[in-house]
């Protein structure tokens, strides 16, 4: 069972910066990927970027060029830096980690969420 914790969400202005991190604890055998996610009111939740252990990435054509998605392995921590942020990046932004349990079964946990607003 792998647990995760987000936080860095906050209010933030338009063209303005956040970093969220998200910290994974728990047992598993491996952690194949992690992401982050977003889900805006009556929206579906969208993946916004994933990094995988070999350090391949990808991002949500909306957020190119903007987030950067990282980790610190000896910290167990994924990160995500948010440069020029919009408006419409306000959701509530939620870490994933796709993982191995202790007897090789794929699995999967969320963490809680943490809100990103972009506003003047």
């Amino acid at each position: 069972q792998v647990q995760l914790v987000e936080s860095g969400g906050g209010l933030v202005q338009p063209g303005g910066s956040l970093r969220l991190s998200c910290a994974a604890s728990g047992s598993m055998l491996r952690i194949n990927a992690m992401g982050w996610y977003r889900q805006a009111p009556g929206k579906q939740r969208d993946l916004v970027a994933v990094i995988t252990r070999g350090d391949s990435t990808n991002y949500a054509d909306s957020v190119k060029g903007r987030f950067t998605i990282s980790r610190d392995n000896a910290k167990n921590t994924v990160y995500l830096q948010m440069n020029s942020l919009k408006a419409e990046d306000t959701a509530v932004y939620y870490c994933n980690a796709d993982y191995l349990d202790l007897v090789f079964r794929k699995k999967a946990s969320w963490g809680q969420g943490t809100q990103v607003t972009v506003s003047s």
